[in-house]
């Protein structure tokens, strides 16, 4: 059975960094598009972050861009989303999702809108996710 575990979050200060890590098991991580979402408190769960089936291209929503980078190990079979500077708006649970196949045209064109659309046409169950809290 094809699945996804998150796991790394935690409690940290504001400028402090945090790995998440998606842990895939039942298919390889690199066979399927990978986007990271969050929902924070209150507010509707969007899309943060994404890489690829074609190849290893990455996006990044603006509002993390400079400050997290997503990657892919096939060893591990896990896509990690390495957080830097993170603020306390940051504050989210954190998702992972296969989100199909995307090129790396795909990928260049993509919007949080675009990936969160995609989501949503998605017929795997999300997962529990892995809680981060920045605080000071």
């Amino acid at each position: 059975q094809a699945q996804l575990v998150e796991s790394g979050g935690g409690l940290v200060q504001p400028g402090e960094s945090l790995t998440l890590s998606c842990a895939a098991s039942g298919f390889s991580v690199d066979y399927y598009a990978i986007g990271w979402f969050r929902q924070a408190p209150g507010k509707e769960r969007e899309g943060v972050s994404c890489i690829g089936s074609e190849d290893d291209s990455t996006w990044l929503a603006d509002s993390v861009k400079g400050r997290f980078t997503i990657s892919r190990n096939n060893v591990q079979n896990t896509v990690h989303l390495q957080m830097s500077n993170l603020k306390p708006e940051d504050t989210a649970v954190y998702y992972c999702l296969t989100v199909g196949f995307l090129t790396g045209r795909d990928i260049a064109t993509m919007s949080v809108a675009r990936l969160n659309g995609i989501a949503a046409r998605q017929s795997d169950s999300w997962g529990r996710g892995t809680r981060v809290t920045v605080s000071s």
